[in-house]
């Protein structure tokens, strides 16, 4: 469970959390590891739906690592986030990155 904060998974979350603040990044990029610790990337797309004014933009935002807007409007079409995260799996001993792909 402590392994993102060990000496080995320290690179992963830190090509994330440059300078202790998440980086946001675009549909096209990705966190920049070294060669020696390239890993494969596990993409997920998350598609959010229901009704206006539950908090699905929120839970985007608190996900993300951005700021949740501080007042209620409707999204106008589809928002795409994208959110990195690193994990070390359980059955094979070996790091991954999960590339999870919010449309809300």
């Amino acid at each position: 469970p402590g392994w993102l904060l060990s000496p080995a998974g320290r690179p992963y979350l830190d090509s994330i959390f440059p300078k202790n603040q998440r980086r946001v990044f675009g549909l096209l990029e990705r966190p920049a590891l070294p060669p020696n610790l390239a890993v494969p990337t596990v993409t997920y797309k998350l598609f959010l739906s229901g009704k206006s004014g539950v908090g699905k933009t929120a839970l985007v935002a608190t996900l993300a690592g951005t700021p949740v807007p501080p007042m209620h409007h409707e999204t106008l079409g589809i928002e795409a986030t994208t959110v990195y995260w690193p994990a070390k799996l359980r059955a094979s001993g070996r790091p991954v990155i999960f590339q999870l792909q919010f449309w809300d």
